[in-house]
């Protein structure tokens, strides 16, 4: 097995055709919240991901081998559930208050301007449908937005874990119960979910 233990950011610094030539890894949401963890490349080996705790790999970035090769990250097309507003019954701004809403129960979420995108939950699809909104399966790209926990997207250059106060750097205390929510398995890893209102 091929260890990896760097990651480059979206493969910035590196030349166009050292890109090129690099071999691929196809991986999930689920997969790349995750510090640690093993994979295929595009070129049939078994790669292990070793990275330190609270790292995101998003797709574009680039991975590091052991033996100086480059593996480039794609974000995997999986289940989600697709949220736009309804022309007819609503207004764009219902989008804003869903993604308050699904932000609140620390829920993943990828933002664009004109729809939301969620891993599927047929009781958060019920939630969202009963706000107006248009909720369609679909197979995709799942990119959620870093959030004030990401690793890589956070201020202060440190990662938090959960259930802790931090009151002193942002103004207020976390001391969630996220076992309803969340499989906290060996590995700790960043959720990329929405920070929520206080």
């Amino acid at each position: 097995m091929l260890h990896c233990s760097k990651l480059i950011s979206q493969g910035r610094g590196l030349a166009p055709v050292l890109l090129k030539r690099a071999s691929e890894v196809s991986l999930d949401w689920d997969v790349r919240q995750k510090s640690r963890f093993d994979a295929t490349d595009s070129g049939g080996r078994s790669i292990g991901v070793f990275l330190p705790r609270g790292t995101v790999v998003r797709g574009g970035d680039v991975l590091v081998a052991e033996d100086g090769s480059l593996i480039r990250v794609v974000a995997a097309p999986q289940a989600v559930l697709h949220i736009s507003h309804c022309p007819q019954h609503g207004t764009p701004f219902d989008l804003t208050r869903a993604a308050y809403h699904l932000g609140n129960r620390h829920v993943p979420i990828e933002l664009k301007s004109d729809h939301l995108k969620i891993e599927p939950d047929h009781v958060l699809a019920e939630m969202l449908r009963a706000m107006h909104l248009i909720v369609r399966e679909d197979v995709l790209a799942f990119e959620p937005e870093g959030g004030a926990y990401s690793a890589q997207g956070h201020a202060h250059g440190h990662s938090h874990s959960h259930g802790h106060a931090h009151g002193a750097e942002h103004g207020h205390v976390h001391g969630h119960d996220h076992g309803d929510a969340h499989d906290h398995g060996a590995d700790d890893h960043d959720h990329g979910h929405k920070p929520h209102a206080h």
